[in-house]
């Protein structure tokens, strides 16, 4: 996981496929807190594509995913988190906590656009089937969408066609 920069992915595909249990994957989740950024940014995209098939894996890890987003900084580390919070299985608080941070990301305008547009996608995938947040992302969306960038009004219409469909 660690060596090179930032740009590389390293052998990312041969970790994430030997995680194949939820020993294994608690064992890479520890790499989180890695003091290495390099390897924290490795690790974290490992997560992400692990739990894309299997979220269940993140249960244990809540409360650190939680801790996590509202005290990291590095943007390779928070685009990655705005992807997996929307995997939580997140009810009261803590679905309030992962809105309001996913919300701030999203409306950060010095913020990394990678970070903005991954946390547009996770607003909207906690959003689904519920009314008030339905409404509170319509207001975001519009209020993104004045700030004319190509990458977050592409990705606003794309999730707009999805949530309309």
């Amino acid at each position: 996981m660690s060596g090179g920069d930032l740009r590389s992915i390293g052998k990312y595909y041969s970790i994430v496929a030997k995680v194949k249990t939820q020993e294994a994957f608690d064992e890479l989740f520890k790499c989180m807190h890695y003091p290495d950024r390099v390897v924290v940014m490795r690790t974290a995209d490992c997560v992400e594509k692990i739990t894309a098939t299997i979220p269940a894996y993140l249960e244990d890890h809540k409360r650190e995913i939680l801790e996590l987003s509202k005290s990291s900084v590095d943007k390779e580390l928070v685009w990655h988190l705005a992807q997996i919070i929307p995997r939580l299985n997140l009810a009261g608080g803590d679905f309030k906590k992962a809105w309001n941070i996913l919300c701030r990301w999203a409306l950060d305008k010095s913020g990394s656009r990678i970070v903005r547009v991954n946390s547009i996608a996770g607003l909207c995938d906690l959003a689904q089937g519920r009314v008030s947040e339905m409404n509170k992302l319509t207001k975001i969306l519009a209020e993104l969408e004045q700030e004319n960038i190509p990458s977050l009004t592409a990705r606003i219409k794309r999730l707009k066609k999805n949530l309309n469909s």
